[in-house]
C-alpha cells in the first residue's frame, strides 16, 4: 500500500464564477481545513482573476492544492503545478465536475475533501494536449461538440440563444465530418472523434499509459439516437456505429473551423488539431484504489 503524503501547509482556491460554489462552501471549507489542524490559506476568485489566484497558491509551494471550482480551473490549476508540484485535489464546484467525479466519485465537495484528507494517496494522472490546451479526462472534436455551448445558454438563463444553437449544432450534424488518423495510420471520416483519459476510459485502467481514441460515426439521425440512449444505459463504446482503441497522437482535419469540447469546457479548434497523449500532467490527491472502486 502506498504511504500516505505528509501534509501540513494547504493553499485552497474557490472559484465564485464556476457555477457551483458559494460564499457558504468558503466558510465551511476555512473551517473544515481549521480542524485538521494544517496551516491553510483560502483565496476567492471570480472571473479574470482566477489565473493570478492559481498562480499565486502554486507559487506558494504547498503541499496540497485545494480547488474548488469547475472543470476549467482544475486543468489549469494541473497545467501549472505539473508533476513536480503541490499535490492537487479537484473538488466539485463547477457544473458538470467530471474531473471530481472521475476522481472521487459522484459526492458532495465535502465528502470528496474529507476522504482525500482521512485516505488521500498520492496519484500520477496523465492526460491530453489538444493545439496547446489540455484535458485530464475526454475530448469530444466534431459537431457534436456544438451541444455544448448550448447547455451553457440554458446554465445562464439565456433560453433564446440557446434555442439558436440547438438549431446551429442541429444544422451542422452530418453536414462537416472530420477527417483523423490515429498513431500514424490510415485516413477515415467520422462525425466525431473523442478521446478519453484513463481516469474516465472504462476500457483502459488507470496506469494505462495511453488515451482511449472513439471514432463516432452513425451515418443516420436513428443512429445517433441509438448511441444517446446507450450511452444512458449502457456503454456507448459497444454501439456499431462506434470503434475504439488505445491511441498516442492523432490528426484531425475539416474544411473548416472544429468544435471540441475540452472536460466540459467548449473551444473552437483550427482547421487542423493534433492530439498528444502527456504521461505525467500533474499529482492527485486521491482515494486508495479499493475505496476508488
Amino acid at each position: 500500500m502506498a504511504d500516505r503524503p505528509n501534509i501540513s501547509r494547504i493553499e485552497a482556491v474557490v472559484n465564485l464564477a464556476s457555477g457551483g460554489a458559494t460564499p457558504q462552501d468558503v466558510e465551511q471549507l476555512r473551517a473544515m481545513l481549521a480542524e485538521r489542524g494544517a496551516v491553510a490559506n483560502v483565496q476567492v476568485a471570480e472571473g479574470a482573476e482566477i489565473e493570478r489566484r492559481l498562480r499565486s497558491a502554486v507559487d506558494a509551494a504547498p503541499d496540497l492544492l485545494v480547488v474548488l471550482a469547475g472543470d476549467g480551473t482544475a486543468r489549469a490549476a494541473a497545467d501549472m503545478a505539473g508533476p513536480q508540484g503541490p499535490l492537487i485535489a479537484p473538488l466539485p464546484g463547477g457544473t458538470m465536475n467530471m474531473l471530481p467525479h472521475a476522481v472521487y466519485g459522484a459526492v458532495p465537495w465535502q465528502e470528496a475533501l474529507r476522504g482525500a484528507l482521512e485516505h488521500g494517496q498520492e496519484r500520477s494522472i496523465g492526460g491530453g494536449l489538444v493545439e496547446g490546451r489540455s484535458f485530464l479526462v475526454a475530448a469530444i472534436l466534431g459537431a457534436p461538440a456544438l451541444w455544448a455551448p448550448a447547455r451553457e445558454a440554458v446554465r445562464e438563463g439565456q433560453l433564446r440563444l440557446a434555442f439558436a444553437r440547438v438549431r446551429r449544432a442541429w444544422r451542422r450534424a452530418f453536414s462537416g465530418r472530420l477527417r483523423y488518423s490515429l498513431d500514424g495510420g490510415p485516413r477515415g471520416k467520422a462525425e466525431a472523434v473523442a478521446f478519453l483519459c484513463p481516469l474516465a476510459s472504462t476500457a483502459l485502467s488507470n496506469e494505462a499509459q495511453s488515451l482511449e481514441a472513439a471514432v463516432i460515426d452513425p451515418q443516420t439521425m436513428a443512429e445517433a439516437a441509438r448511441i444517446g440512449i446507450k450511452a444512458l444505459v449502457d456503454d456507448w463504446r459497444n454501439d456499431p456505429a462506434v470503434s475504439a482503441g488505445p491511441c498516442l497522437q492523432a490528426r484531425v482535419w475539416a474544411a473548416s473551423r472544429v468544435p471540441a469540447v475540452l472536460d466540459g469546457e467548449p473551444v473552437w479548434l483550427g482547421s487542423s488539431a493534433r492530439v498528444d497523449w502527456r504521461s505525467q500532467v500533474a499529482r492527485l490527491l486521491a482515494p486508495p484504489r479499493e475505496r476508488a472502486a
